[in-house]
């Protein structure tokens, strides 16, 4: 049975550049189509290997900036004819306009009760349809900072999955209580039957895992990663990016080594498609729940070459 394969991207206004003092147009640009390797591009990349991806989308600086800009990404997502699911930054509730981020709410989703984060999350749904986006089934909190009274909230609202859970970032960021090395997609019944679609993670160490993303795996890790997904039988992959991941933290510059990940991906993600198809959450793709999954195990090769890549890298963008 081939292994579903979930290339998720958080699609959403950088809170640096918000608290930076940029008006909406220039936050835009460097969150969203930053040095000409932003969501246009990346779309544009997906349509030429004929790839499905999912973009997690956060409508809450539409309480600062209106729905205008949440409209236009919304809109430039569909026209590609991928999906929109829901994403979540609670601290742009309390946020104001050319504050330089002085004022902002509570950042962490886990940081609220049970019924807060039902508020926020039908606050949230509602900002998203009314900008142009299906009513979303999936959802995946900002900076993973999900717990179990998300799951909770999520099932209460009639959501299918989850994808908030983060090995690499459990037990302090990420809280929902699942192991670290959880990667196959599990329901739980007292979660009231949400889907958890963890977000996968490679071992760096035997005592520490690491995030499949862009900017944390190198192309030959993905690559590994992948063939280990396959080979194995894994429930399934799900690989994280970012809206403004391919370009430096300003926004100014294309970041040449993430720009190459992205792209030797998408080219990894074509060759495999018969053992690793790219799919919607909205295809509800049939999932081997709680299957016996273990991470890519540790290679030391691999690693440093990783690191090497990065510092130069972040050489680059220092110069830059």
């Amino acid at each position: 049975m081939p292994t579903p394969v979930f290339l998720t991207v958080d699609t959403e206004f950088a809170w640096r550049h918000h608290a930076a003092g940029r008006d909406s147009d220039e936050i835009y640009a460097r969150s969203l189509e930053p040095a000409g390797v932003g969501l246009s591009y990346q779309l544009a990349e997906l349509a030429r290997h004929s790839l499905k991806a999912c973009f997690f989308v956060d409508p809450m600086p539409a309480l600062v900036y209106g729905l205008a800009p949440v409209r236009r990404m919304v809109e430039t997502i569909l026209a590609a004819g991928q999906e929109i699911q829901l994403h979540l930054h609670p601290n742009w509730t309390a946020a104001r306009r050319g504050d330089r981020g002085e004022h902002h709410g509570r950042f962490q989703l886990y940081d609220y009760s049970l019924a807060e984060q039902i508020d926020l999350l039908v606050r949230a749904t509602d900002l998203l349809v009314e900008a142009g986006a299906p009513k979303p089934i999936a959802f995946r909190a900002g900076s993973y900072a999900a717990n179990d009274d998300t799951l909770t909230a999520l099932a209460t609202l009639g959501f299918t999955y989850d994808s908030s859970h983060n090995g690499s970032e459990a037990p302090h960021t990420s809280r929902i209580s699942l192991p670290a090395q959880q990667i196959a997609p599990v329901q739980r019944s007292r979660d009231g039957g949400v889907i958890e679609v963890p977000v996968t993670v490679i071992e760096e160490r035997r005592d520490r895992v690491r995030t499949f993303q862009l900017c944390a795996l190198s192309a030959g890790e993905s690559y590994d990663a992948l063939e280990h997904a396959a080979v194995s039988g894994h429930g399934a992959v799900t690989i994280v990016s970012h809206g403004f991941e391919l370009a430096n933290r300003s926004g100014t510059r294309p970041n040449a080594v993430h720009v190459r990940r992205f792209r030797a991906l998408c080219a990894m993600l074509d060759e495999m498609r018969a053992a690793l198809p790219t799919h919607h959450f909205a295809d509800r793709p049939p999932l081997a729940l709680g299957h016996p999954d273990v991470p890519l195990a540790p290679d030391r090769l691999r690693m440093r070459w990783r690191q090497a890549e990065q510092l130069w890298s972040n050489w680059v963008e220092e110069r830059s």
